[in-house]
């Protein structure tokens, strides 16, 4: 709390208004890579008919597709709204880490799509300390987790729009992100690389597995002096924040 900057957004009167301070919003808590804690706050909900909204569930994410043939290229977890945005005029780029526009509504009127510059996001390859291998995968993530689909409840009022951050764990990334089976689903492909018996589960591969995709992203963004954190220390620093909030 002590170091969350709040931005001030609640004069925003249409969509281009908003995006220009979620813009705003992306790089300066990206900071280059040294994430700062965030909250936009737009206008309060009046009668409900008249909401600011952001139809992401996170300022940024990445595109999925549904293929002819039944496929999934890019993250399965967005083909919903990435058909939403086609359907809004958004042109797919078909690949595996393409950035999804934002949809955004101003005071109730009809929602429009509006892209972030390329340059405001910071991607982090994702590569191994150890197993060269690792690169051929072609992985990477965006650097800056900013949920934007929660309201905010304040003394009773309401805030639809109010998009904030903090920064990585790492299994965020690297167990839910790029190991759920309704998500990238890398673990096989992992396994088999790492020479695991991968069709047997007793032989406890996908734990092993797993493990060296946590040790990947953790690495690369250290690398490259990403702000992330690891559950260990995760774990550790909630439990002295829970003390300071009891005192």
């Amino acid at each position: 709390w002590s170091n969350l900057q709040v931005f001030d957004a609640r004069s925003c009167a249409t969509a281009k208004e908003m995006f220009e301070h979620l813009c705003r919003h992306v790089a300066y808590a990206t900071n280059g890579g040294n994430i700062r804690s965030t909250i936009t706050v737009f206008p309060q909900r009046t009668d409900g008919r008249h909401d600011f909204r952001i139809w992401n569930s996170q300022l940024i994410r990445y595109a999925g597709y549904q293929m002819p043939d039944g496929s999934i290229v890019g993250d399965p977890a967005n083909v919903a709204f990435t058909e939403l945005c086609i359907q809004l005029g958004w042109t797919p780029k078909y690949g595996r880490f393409d950035v999804v526009p934002l949809i955004l509504q101003a005071n109730g009127q009809d929602p429009e799509l509006f892209e972030l510059p390329p340059e405001l996001i910071l991607e982090v390859p994702i590569e191994h300390p150890t197993y060269e291998w690792f690169e051929e995968l072609g992985l990477k993530w965006y650097s800056l987790p900013a949920v934007s689909n929660m309201l905010l409840e304040v003394g009773g009022l309401e805030f639809p729009a109010c998009p904030f951050n903090g920064w990585y764990m790492g299994t965020e990334i690297g167990v839910r992100d790029f190991c759920d089976a309704q998500r990238y689903n890398i673990l096989q492909d992992v396994g088999r690389r790492m020479g695991l018996e991968t069709n047997k589960i007793s032989s406890l591969w996908k734990d092993k597995a797993v493990i060296e995709v946590n040790l990947a992203v953790l690495h690369s963004f250290q690398k490259r002096n990403v702000t992330i954190m690891d559950h260990h220390s995760a774990t550790e620093s909630f439990m002295k924040y829970m003390q300071n909030e009891y005192r």
